[in-house]
């Protein structure tokens, strides 16, 4: 993704409020259901939300700022640093070459000591200075017990997981580098970066395969944010709807239901859809918030005419007087 204040339009210094402010702006702009006939709306406004959800969190905003994650909020890792965790090569879901004790298996059976190499290096033998202890059986490089065959590498994985899917628990079918599929089951409240441990499912080795490790990133939604274990979104409502109340369509992470929304509702107001959050470890759901936004049309005459000589004599901006 590009640079999230490029991609929102604001300088680096915003405030919380300049970006809260120029997402709703773009947001209001390219939403899918003002832009049925441009398919690029739809993609620019996941870029938005994307850059939205990075730069809302104070957290995130900062890791960004000082380089650490990336605008995807991937950890931004040094150059030759990827993944590996002891793996050889690159693969699917692998990272760089790293070194494990099979490296060096191989020399106690041509022969070569490996204690007699590093007393070589450092100087000594035992009792006489070896920073790896005595020999003949102790703990250490030399010579005594052979070690147990080593078990495979590690093979590790990223698992983009639909927003949705992460809500609900979906099983997700990935394939793993030796071409076998299989249906990964997610843990109660996953959430970015959880790491899942296949137990066996990694490269073979003299004492068996090591382990997959699947690490998740959940992708983010067109209108649906996470707020905890809570899924949150915001709801454009008419003038009349506020006024007279509706019964409205709202989407959920289940599918859409209807929501009553009471006379007399305004911007700002929340109403909550119960269960219809994140899975949670003890059981049950968190909660869908649903922040109600009164969606005025630009001109319309008939209203101006229909309002013409009323005035809410309401002091609406009192609490902000000192």
């Amino acid at each position: 993704m590009a640079d999230p204040y490029t991609t929102l339009g604001v300088a680096r210094s915003a405030s919380e409020k300049d970006i809260k402010s120029a997402y709703r702006k773009l947001a209001k702009e390219l939403h899918p259901d003002r832009n049925k006939d441009n398919p690029n709306a739809a993609e620019r406004f996941s870029e938005v939300t994307r850059a939205y959800d990075l730069l809302s969190d104070k957290d995130k905003r900062a890791q960004f700022d000082r380089g650490e994650i990336d605008a995807d909020g991937n950890p931004a890792m040094p150059f030759g640093m990827g993944g590996g965790m002891g793996g050889g090569g690159f693969r699917p879901g692998g990272g760089g070459r790293g070194y494990s004790a099979q490296d060096f298996q191989g020399f106690g059976d041509e022969g070569m000591d490996l204690g007699d190499i590093f007393e070589g290096l450092f100087g000594g033998r035992a009792g006489g200075g070896s920073p790896f202890g005595a020999r003949g059986g102790q703990s250490g490089f030399g010579g005594g017990a052979r070690r147990p065959p080593q078990t495979g590498a590690n093979v590790q994985y990223r698992l983009k997981v639909p927003f949705v899917d992460a809500a609900t628990g979906k099983d997700q079918r990935i394939t793993l580098s030796d071409g076998k599929t299989i249906d990964l089951k997610l843990p109660a409240g996953v959430e970015e970066g959880t790491q899942m441990r296949l137990k066996g499912r990694g490269e073979q080795g003299p004492g068996g395969p090591g382990d997959a490790l699947v690490t998740i990133s959940i992708e983010p939604h067109p209108f649906f944010r996470r707020d905890g274990n809570d899924v949150r979104i915001d709801l454009p409502i008419t003038l009349d709807e506020a006024v007279n109340g509706a019964k409205v369509k709202v989407p959920t992470v289940d599918g859409a239901v209807m929501l009553t929304v009471a006379p007399g509702s305004g911007s700002g107001k929340v109403l909550r859809l119960k269960g219809k959050g994140f899975q949670l470890k003890g059981g049950g759901r968190g909660d869908q918030l649903v922040t109600l936004e009164v969606d005025l049309p630009d001109h319309d005459e008939d209203l101006v005419r229909r309002l013409e000589g009323w005035r809410d004599a309401r002091d609406v901006r009192a609490r902000l007087k000192s």
